[in-house]
């Protein structure tokens, strides 16, 4: 699912209103995007525990924020930047070749 405009508007939104984009550099919105991902971790960190849906909710949302405020600090489009990521990921994993397969690309390249 996409985000909406409307969502991305509120973020940032969120963000102006705070003064907070001259804290938003690209270090630091990586630093916070890895923090948020390792919460979101730290939700799995006993597999033996019932996972909360809930604050994997809670967690990924900060992840995915993080993300788009990144993507913003250096104008990038998520769709484009996605799809180029995804034409070089078909590229290396072909499915006929991978399917089913936890394999590293260069693991069954050339077998």
């Amino acid at each position: 699912m996409p985000i909406n405009e409307k969502t991305y508007k509120r973020l940032m939104k969120f963000r102006d209103d705070r003064d907070w984009s001259q804290f938003h550099t690209g270090e630091n919105l990586a630093k916070s995007l890895m923090i948020e991902a390792g919460e979101l971790l730290e939700v799995f960190q006993y597999s033996d525990k019932e996972t909360s849906v809930e604050k994997v909710k809670e967690e990924l949302a900060d992840v995915l924020m993080y993300s788009m405020l990144l993507a913003d600090r250096y104008n990038l489009d998520l769709d484009e930047i996605i799809n180029k990521k995804m034409d070089s990921n078909e590229k290396k994993y072909p499915a006929d070749k991978v399917r089913g397969s936890s394999k590293k690309y260069d693991e069954y390249k050339n077998k």
